[in-house]
C-alpha cells in the first residue's frame, strides 16, 4: 500500500466492515477497508445461517433490538436495489410442549416491544398445514424473516465502497499502532508492510477486535471487554428438503437452538448447536450428530437416520462467558473511551449481518458527534 496519510481506516472486511466502509464513503471521506486474510467476510460473516432477522429475541432498547429492526427494513431495501440475491420467506417459531407456549409468548412480547408487530399465532393444525414436516403444539409465525446470499451481499458493498472512491487491501493485518494527538498510527504486517496515519478508525475486526484494539499504544485498555468465543456446528440435509420457510425451535443458552434454515437454492441445513472454545478453530466434530438427531426431532419426528451430513462451523464472538446473560453490541465511540475518531465494534454476532446498514449509520454518526 503506497498511500501513508489516509483520511480513514477500516479495521476488518466483513458484512459490517465493508457496510461502514461503504457508508464513509458515500459520505464523502476517504477510506481503506484493511482485512487480515486473503478474502473479504472469511469469519462470521460467512459462518452464519445466513438470514435476516425480524428483530424478535432481543432486550427492549438495546442496540441489538433497535440495529436489527432498523436494519432489516434498510437491508431488503438495498438487496432490491443493488440486485442482491434474497428471499422473503418467513419462519415458524414452534413449541413442541405446552410447557414451552410460554416461551413463545415471551417472544410476542419481545417483538411488540421493540416494533416487530407482524408476528401471529398459528395453532398445530395450521402449523402442518404451512410445514406438513413438523409436529408442534403452537406456534408463532414471522413474515419478515427472510434468507440472503451474504457474499453476494458483501460484494455489492464492496462494490459501492469503491464506486465511492474507497478501497479494500487484503492480506494486511493490523500488526501495532498507536493513539496520537490528532490521529492514529497503524503498523500493517502481511506481504507490504506498512505504516500509515489515519484520522480516524473503525475497528470492526469481528472475532479479533479486542486484540486489534489492544495493539494501540495509548488506548486505554479498561475499555477493551474480555472475548469469549461460542462455536455453533451446521449439518446439512440430504435430498430434498420438505421445509417451506425457516423453523425454529424454543431458544438455548448462547443461541437460538438447533433450527432449520434453507439456501436460496432450497437446501436445508441444521444447526447451530453451541460449544464454547477458547480460540478460532473451524474443525467439524461428526461427534455431535446424536445430539443434532435428538434436537431436530423433536419439531421433525421424521428425520430419517442417515440424512444429516456434516456442513461448517462458524464461531460467534461473545462478551461474556457461558452461562451469562446474553450481552448487547458494544459500539464504542469516542464519549465513551475518550478517544476523539475512534469507534470499536465489539461482540457483533447475530444480528448483525441483518443490522449492517443500520450499524454503519450509527458508526457514521458516532464518528461525527
Amino acid at each position: 500500500m503506497s498511500a501513508t496519510e489516509l483520511d480513514a481506516v477500516v479495521i476488518g472486511a466483513g458484512v459490517v466492515g465493508l457496510a461502514v466502509g461503504r457508508a464513509l464513503a458515500r459520505a464523502g471521506r476517504e477510506v481503506v477497508v484493511l482485512e487480515a486474510a486473503n478474502a473479504a467476510g472469511t469469519h462470521t460473516s460467512s459462518r452464519n445461517s445466513e438470514v435476516i432477522h425480524a428483530g424478535i429475541y432481543y432486550p427492549a432498547g438495546s442496540l441489538k433490538a433497535r440495529l436489527c429492526v432498523a436494519g432489516k427494513q434498510a437491508l431488503y431495501a438495498y438487496c432490491a436495489e443493488a440486485e442482491v440475491a434474497h428471499q422473503r420467506i418467513g419462519k415458524l417459531l414452534v413449541a413442541t410442549t405446552p410447557a414451552e407456549v410460554a416461551t413463545l409468548e415471551s417472544y410476542q412480547a419481545a417483538a411488540e416491544r421493540n416494533g416487530v408487530g407482524d408476528l401471529r399465532w398459528v395453532g398445530a393444525d395450521e402449523a402442518r398445514e404451512l410445514e406438513p414436516a413438523v409436529t408442534c403444539v403452537r406456534g408463532l409465525l414471522s413474515p419478515s424473516t427472510g434468507i440472503i446470499d451474504s457474499h453476494g451481499l458483501m460484494a455489492a458493498y464492496l462494490r459501492d465502497l469503491r464506486r465511492a472512491g474507497g478501497d479494500l487491501v487484503l492480506e494486511a493485518p493490523v500488526v501495532g499502532g498507536a493513539v496520537e494527538r490528532d490521529g492514529f498510527t497503524l503498523e500493517i504486517g502481511g506481504r507490504a508492510p506498512a505504516t500509515v496515519r489515519a484520522r480516524a478508525v473503525v475497528n470492526a475486526a469481528g472475532l479479533f477486535a479486542q486484540d486489534v484494539a489492544r495493539t494501540l499504544a495509548g488506548f486505554p485498555a479498561a475499555h477493551v471487554p474480555p472475548a469469549h468465543f461460542a462455536k455453533g456446528h451446521y449439518y446439512v440435509l440430504a435430498g430434498r428438503s420438505p421445509f417451506r420457510r425457516l423453523v425454529y425451535p424454543i431458544a438455548v443458552a448462547g443461541g437460538l437452538g438447533v433450527h432449520v434454515t434453507l439456501d436460496l437454492a432450497g437446501q436445508a441445513r441444521f444447526g447451530p448447536d453451541v460449544t464454547w472454545i477458547d480460540g478460532v478453530d473451524y474443525s467439524f466434530d461428526d461427534s455431535r450428530a446424536p445430539s443434532f438427531y435428538a434436537a431436530i426431532r423433536r419439531y421433525w419426528p421424521g428425520l430419517p437416520d442417515g440424512a444429516l451430513q456434516p456442513g461448517y462451523t462458524g464461531i460467534r464472538p461473545k462478551l461474556g462467558p457461558a452461562g451469562a446473560p446474553a450481552a448487547d453490541f458494544r459500539i464504542d465511540g469516542p464519549a465513551r473511551h475518550g478517544v476523539p475518531g475512534l469507534v470499536n465494534l465489539f461482540g457483533i454476532e447475530s444480528p448483525g449481518l441483518t443490522a449492517s446498514l443500520a450499524i454503519a449509520d450509527l458508526v457514521i454518526s458516532l464518528l461525527a458527534g
